[in-house]
Protein backbone atom coordinates (compact mmCIF):
# COMPACT_ATOMS: atom_id res chain seq x y z
CA UNK A 1 0.00 0.00 0.00
CA UNK A 2 2.85 2.41 0.11
CA UNK A 3 2.37 2.95 -3.58
CA UNK A 4 -1.15 4.20 -3.03
CA UNK A 5 -0.03 6.68 -0.37
CA UNK A 6 2.58 8.11 -2.69
CA UNK A 7 0.01 8.78 -5.38
CA UNK A 8 -2.27 10.50 -2.90
CA UNK A 9 0.48 12.81 -1.72
CA UNK A 10 1.31 13.75 -5.27
CA UNK A 11 -2.30 14.46 -6.06
CA UNK A 12 -2.83 16.61 -2.99
CA UNK A 13 0.21 18.84 -3.49
CA UNK A 14 -0.71 22.28 -4.83
CA UNK A 15 0.12 22.94 -8.50
CA UNK A 16 3.19 25.02 -9.05
CA UNK A 17 3.80 26.20 -12.64
CA UNK A 18 7.16 25.41 -14.12
CA UNK A 19 9.69 28.15 -14.35
CA UNK A 20 9.34 30.38 -17.35
CA UNK A 21 11.47 29.29 -20.24
CA UNK A 22 13.29 32.14 -21.91
CA UNK A 23 13.93 31.72 -25.60
CA UNK A 24 16.96 33.44 -26.98
CA UNK A 25 17.10 34.70 -30.56
CA UNK A 26 19.72 32.83 -32.49
CA UNK A 27 20.20 35.68 -34.95
CA UNK A 28 18.63 39.02 -35.66
CA UNK A 29 16.67 39.74 -38.83
CA UNK A 30 18.73 41.47 -41.49
CA UNK A 31 17.42 44.77 -42.83
CA UNK A 32 19.45 44.55 -46.05
CA UNK A 33 17.97 43.48 -49.37
CA UNK A 34 19.75 40.46 -50.84
CA UNK A 35 21.35 41.49 -54.12
CA UNK A 36 22.85 38.19 -55.20
CA UNK A 37 20.10 37.49 -57.74
CA UNK A 38 19.69 41.10 -58.88
CA UNK A 39 21.58 40.68 -62.22
CA UNK A 40 19.40 37.67 -63.07
CA UNK A 41 16.25 39.67 -62.45
CA UNK A 42 17.53 42.62 -64.48
CA UNK A 43 18.41 40.42 -67.47
CA UNK A 44 15.06 38.63 -67.32
CA UNK A 45 13.26 42.00 -67.36
CA UNK A 46 15.46 43.20 -70.21
CA UNK A 47 14.74 40.06 -72.20
CA UNK A 48 11.01 40.37 -71.52
CA UNK A 49 10.88 43.95 -72.76
CA UNK A 50 13.00 43.17 -75.81
CA UNK A 51 10.70 40.31 -76.80
CA UNK A 52 7.42 42.06 -76.04
CA UNK A 53 8.24 45.45 -77.58
CA UNK A 54 6.92 46.05 -81.07
CA UNK A 55 8.65 48.60 -83.21
CA UNK A 56 6.41 50.32 -85.70
CA UNK A 57 7.69 50.21 -89.22
CA UNK A 58 5.97 51.87 -92.09
CA UNK A 59 4.72 49.15 -94.33
CA UNK A 60 3.66 51.43 -97.14
CA UNK A 61 2.27 49.92 -100.28
CA UNK A 62 3.18 46.58 -101.87
CA UNK A 63 6.16 47.61 -103.97
CA UNK A 64 8.62 45.57 -105.99
CA UNK A 65 11.81 47.59 -105.83
CA UNK A 66 14.13 47.81 -108.81
CA UNK A 67 17.49 46.08 -108.49
CA UNK A 68 20.94 47.69 -108.46
CA UNK A 69 24.51 46.42 -108.52
CA UNK A 70 25.80 49.14 -106.24
CA UNK A 71 23.83 50.60 -103.35
CA UNK A 72 24.60 52.84 -100.41
CA UNK A 73 22.76 52.56 -97.11
CA UNK A 74 21.37 55.59 -95.37
CA UNK A 75 23.30 56.43 -92.17
CA UNK A 76 20.21 56.18 -89.97
CA UNK A 77 16.43 56.01 -90.06
CA UNK A 78 15.87 58.86 -87.64
CA UNK A 79 15.85 61.67 -90.22
CA UNK A 80 14.25 59.66 -93.03
CA UNK A 81 10.70 59.79 -94.29
CA UNK A 82 9.41 57.33 -96.84
CA UNK A 83 7.23 57.93 -99.88
CA UNK A 84 5.84 54.77 -101.47
CA UNK A 85 4.62 54.66 -105.08
CA UNK A 86 3.12 51.42 -106.35
CA UNK A 87 2.55 50.21 -109.92
CA UNK A 88 -1.02 51.56 -109.89
CA UNK A 89 0.22 55.09 -109.20
CA UNK A 90 -0.96 55.26 -105.58
CA UNK A 91 1.21 57.35 -103.24
CA UNK A 92 1.64 56.66 -99.52
CA UNK A 93 3.41 58.82 -96.95
CA UNK A 94 3.63 57.47 -93.37
CA UNK A 95 1.07 54.73 -94.10
CA UNK A 96 -1.51 57.22 -95.45
CA UNK A 97 -2.65 57.34 -99.03
CA UNK A 98 -2.25 60.86 -100.42
CA UNK A 99 -2.87 62.67 -103.69
CA UNK A 100 0.06 64.00 -105.71
CA UNK A 101 -0.96 67.59 -104.94
CA UNK A 102 -0.78 66.94 -101.17
CA UNK A 103 2.86 65.78 -101.26
CA UNK A 104 4.31 69.34 -101.24
CA UNK A 105 2.29 70.42 -98.17
CA UNK A 106 3.03 67.26 -96.20
CA UNK A 107 6.73 67.32 -96.98
CA UNK A 108 6.99 71.05 -96.25
CA UNK A 109 5.52 70.44 -92.77
CA UNK A 110 7.96 67.57 -92.20
CA UNK A 111 10.84 69.75 -93.38
CA UNK A 112 9.84 72.55 -90.99
CA UNK A 113 9.80 70.05 -88.10
CA UNK A 114 13.14 68.52 -89.12
CA UNK A 115 15.33 70.49 -91.56
CA UNK A 116 17.75 67.55 -91.94
CA UNK A 117 15.09 65.21 -93.29
CA UNK A 118 15.92 62.86 -96.16
CA UNK A 119 13.15 61.62 -98.43
CA UNK A 120 13.44 57.98 -99.42
CA UNK A 121 11.39 57.10 -102.49
CA UNK A 122 10.33 53.47 -102.65
CA UNK A 123 9.01 53.22 -106.18
CA UNK A 124 7.73 50.04 -107.81
CA UNK A 125 9.83 49.09 -110.82
CA UNK A 126 6.64 48.94 -112.94
CA UNK A 127 5.33 52.36 -111.81
CA UNK A 128 4.68 55.02 -114.42
CA UNK A 129 7.46 57.56 -114.64
CA UNK A 130 4.92 60.40 -114.92
CA UNK A 131 3.78 59.86 -111.32
CA UNK A 132 7.39 59.75 -110.10
CA UNK A 133 8.13 63.00 -111.96
CA UNK A 134 5.06 64.65 -110.42
CA UNK A 135 6.22 63.60 -106.92
CA UNK A 136 9.72 64.93 -107.63
CA UNK A 137 8.21 68.26 -108.72
CA UNK A 138 6.17 68.42 -105.51
CA UNK A 139 9.33 67.71 -103.48
CA UNK A 140 11.09 70.62 -105.24
CA UNK A 141 8.20 72.92 -104.31
CA UNK A 142 8.53 71.79 -100.66
CA UNK A 143 12.30 72.39 -100.86
CA UNK A 144 12.90 68.75 -99.90
CA UNK A 145 15.94 68.25 -102.09
CA UNK A 146 17.66 65.41 -100.20
CA UNK A 147 16.21 62.43 -102.01
CA UNK A 148 17.17 58.77 -101.88
CA UNK A 149 15.91 56.16 -104.33
CA UNK A 150 15.51 52.73 -102.73
CA UNK A 151 16.57 49.58 -104.55
CA UNK A 152 17.36 46.00 -103.69
CA UNK A 153 20.94 44.82 -104.00
CA UNK A 154 21.91 42.46 -106.79
CA UNK A 155 25.34 40.87 -106.25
Amino acid sequence: MPEVEEKKSEEQAPYTPPERVKFEKKQTASTQIPTASMPDIVFMLLLFFMVSTVFKEFTGLPVELPSAHQIEKLPGKRNVTYIWIDKDGRISIDDKLVDVKQVANIMYQKRVENPRIVVSLKVDKNAEMGVVTDVQQQLREADALKINYSAKYLP
